[in-house]
């Protein structure tokens, strides 16, 4: 039993910050349903990296267990009357249409909280819900580049580097799982919903809470140099340097450590806070000559020595290799009914007395909708009907 066993969760939302909210939530015990057209949602035909797996693909597997599916067409005025039935047994209602949509559709907080008055109503957007770039689309790259973390990274010169995750998405996702949960509580203590909003943007803005107050507070702007670094804001060395057999990632070492270390008395005279900034190219170039005379091992053991900050850099065949990834289990392993045994990440949070556990994998389109239906009061021969009439799909 989870700690949000006994909640129910209806998630409309679609492609990945709106259902990793979601799946979180289904993660800690909530009955989430996930809401979706007859035909599937978006994110099962579009496979990332072209894992299309059999009937459903590696990303829509990644975004959606511990969720049941509802098929069902809401702009049937049958179907808009089926979700307003289910979101007034809801806890929490997840939507992340374009502006207007959920509006169109009935599903905006007005309606959704005159029918259910103590809802928690999670409404995500890309750019926030006024403004002038309310119509700009919200996609994770795009506001990557708009938050300005592309160019608190590499040299002067080079294109600006997207990071290697959805991290945007991620970052959304979890500001709506926070909120969430917040607004739960608060219930909880005055029997009071309301509207919880997220927007990438603001998301995006935050997360460089550290970044954006050394530029609007200390007003030191970024600075990328000449040589190769791993941030702007962070003194040298910082970053990834090649060794005779690989790579080898260095976080802000003691200079008069790594001077001894690296046999580079020319650190030992430095200052780290001072020196590590003005000098950042000048250092960043002297440990890149070091580094390649020998092996990543042979580095990481020298820096374990002196203790620095240093660390091997992996692909991902070495991180599910690793034996500290599989001490914590970070992966967890299930049997899905159409894929099989599923490996995919697990929980980043752990619980004394109520732990998350994988209780179904992500759902075929429609597989739980008439179970669904019959939870509503549905007879089994009017659900079969609206089947036929295209308003609901089944799994059967």
């Amino acid at each position: 039993m989870g700690v949000l066993d006994g909640y129910r969760v209806v998630d409309l939302s679609i492609a990945m910050a709106g259902p990793l909210a979601a799946m979180r939530l289904g993660d800690l015990g909530a009955d989430v349903v996930k809401v979706e057209p007859v035909t599937g949602e978006w994110q099962r035909h579009a496979p990332a990296g072209g894992a299309t797996g059999k009937r459903v693909n590696a990303s829509f597997l990644s975004l959606n267990r511990n969720k049941r599916s509802l098929a069902v067409n809401l702009k049937s005025d049958e179907g808009r009357a089926i979700v307003h039935k289910l979101a007034a047994t809801a806890d929490v209602f997840l939507q992340n249409y374009r502006p207007g949509v959920a509006e169109r559709l009935g599903m905006d907080y007005d309606t959704i909280s005159g029918l259910n008055p103590a809802v928690v109503y999670v409404s995500m957007s890309g750019y926030g819900e006024t403004g002038p770039y309310l119509s700009r689309p919200g996609q994770d790259l795009l506001l990557q580049a708009m938050s300005g973390a592309m160019l608190s990274t590499g040299r002067d010169g080079d294109p600006p580097a997207p990071a290697g995750t959805y991290a945007i998405d991620a970052i959304t996702a979890y500001s709506a799982f926070e909120g969430a949960l917040a607004a739960l509580l608060h219930r909880e203590r005055t029997g009071e919903g309301q509207r919880v909003s997220v927007n990438m943007l603001d998301a995006a803005v935050a997360v460089q809470m550290q970044e954006l107050s050394i530029f609007t507070v200390g007003g030191v702007p970024q600075r990328r140099g000449r040589e190769p670094h791993g941030h702007t804001y962070i003194r040298a060395p910082y970053g990834v340097f090649a060794t005779k057999d690989g790579y080898l990632a260095l976080g802000m070492p003691r200079l008069d450590a790594l001077a001894v270390a690296l046999d580079l008395p020319e650190l030992a005279g430095m200052d780290g806070d001072a020196d590590g900034h003005t000098r950042r190219d000048e250092i960043t170039a002297m440990v890149a000559r070091r580094l390649p005379e020998r092996t990543t091992a042979e580095w990481l053991e020298i820096c374990a020595r002196h203790d620095l900050w240093a660390g091997p850099v992996y692909g991902y065949a070495d991180l599910v290799a690793d034996p500290q990834v599989r001490h914590n289990g970070s992966f967890v392993t299930y049997e899905h009914r159409t894929e099989g045994t599923v490996t995919t990440p697990g929980f980043p949070y752990g619980f004394s007395a109520t732990p998350p556990e994988v209780r179904r994998g992500a759902p075929l389109v429609g597989e739980h909708t008439r179970e669904l239906l019959e939870e509503l009061g549905y007879p089994p021969e009017r659900t079969a009907e609206l089947v036929a009439e295209g308003v609901l799909a089944c799994e059967d």
